[in-house]
């Protein structure tokens, strides 16, 4: 096996492929941490409001986890990836028009 081909340059020219992937690996690694701490803020919030004593936070953090429970993670990423975006832009060019 030759792993040489680590420290060939990448074909832009843009250092090897071992600064690559190692600068994959290091942002892959602090998407993974702010979206852990970002999950375990919201989640402690949610869990909160549904074991309070006020009926209106109790239901808004029901219908947040069943909103998230019902819908499968599939077709949560095509949400977030596809329709999400473009929605944003329409909104966007909508403001826009309107100044």
């Amino acid at each position: 096996m030759d792993l040489g081909i680590f420290l060939e340059q990448v074909p832009d020219g843009d250092g090897t492929w071992i600064e690559s992937l190692l600068s994959g690996l290091g942002w892959t690694l602090a998407v993974a941490f702010f979206a852990w701490i970002f999950a375990f803020v919201v989640g402690s919030i949610v869990g909160v409001a549904r074991t309070s004593e006020k009926r209106w936070l109790v239901r808004l953090g029901g219908a947040y986890v069943e909103l998230f429970r019902n819908i499968p993670l599939l077709v949560q990423f095509f949400v977030w990836y596809f329709v999400i975006p473009v929605s944003y832009t329409h909104l966007r060019a909508h403001e826009t028009s309107l100044h």
